[in-house]
């Protein structure tokens, strides 16, 4: 083992108990010192990792964005599932957990737009990346789909994969509010019913076809 692997074992502690911490309590309400106390690390020490909080919630979003396109491309490789069969796999595995969990935390990447996408320069950045990198896997997904002819082409697969995270993202407020999964099945239907499903959709797919004047 080199030197370098503690300090990035370290790190990558931190950055999830980050993760942690502020789905629950948000940027404003985070502490480093409660991070640092459950990760274990003396005050003096964050600085070695981090030079500010401003940077390290920069980094937490990066870090929190990769499992989930990590399930994305899980979700792809499963043997039977088309491109959009997959897509749904996903989602629907999404909601589940956040019915598990009693509706709380959401989206760190939506909690953090509202409470510091206009104030941080730092980590508006790293949203629009963890966004754009978010959006860019599940328009590969979607252009699959249109190749195939299962998702409607009048779209470009980035237009739709940015109605998708946009549509998700509100859903996800909504439930938080509602306490419910109600606002997540409506973007299941709206999503996956009405605004993606092309020529080949079916009722075996579970999808039909949008009308031309949607």
């Amino acid at each position: 083992m080199n030197a370098a692997n503690p300090k990035e074992a370290k790190k990558r502690q931190l950055l999830d108990e980050g993760v942690r911490l502020l789905l629950a309590r948000g940027y404003h309400g985070t502490g480093l010192q409660e991070i640092l106390s459950r990760a274990g690390i003396p005050k003096g020490s964050f600085y070695h990792y981090f030079p500010s909080k401003e940077a390290f919630s920069a980094a937490v979003i990066e870090h929190y964005i990769e499992p989930f396109i990590q399930q994305l491309d899980h979700h792809l490789g499963q043997n039977a599932a088309t491109p959009l069969q997959a897509l749904q796999d996903y989602f629907r595995a999404l909601i589940e957990e956040l019915q598990g969990n009693d509706f709380k935390g959401g989206c760190l990447l939506g909690n953090l737009m509202g409470e510091v996408g206009d104030t941080s320069a730092l980590c508006r950045q790293a949203l629009q990346r963890a966004l754009h990198r978010y959006r860019d896997k599940i328009a590969a997904m979607l252009a699959q789909a249109q190749a195939a002819g299962l998702v409607r082409r009048d779209r470009t697969a980035e237009e739709l994969a940015d109605c998708i995270v946009d549509n998700w993202q509100g859903a996800l407020l909504r439930m938080k509010v509602e306490r419910s999964t109600a606002p997540l099945e409506r973007f299941m239907d709206q999503i996956f019913r009405e605004l993606l499903p092309g020529e080949a959709a079916g009722p075996e797919t579970g999808l039909h076809p949008a009308s031309s004047e949607t």
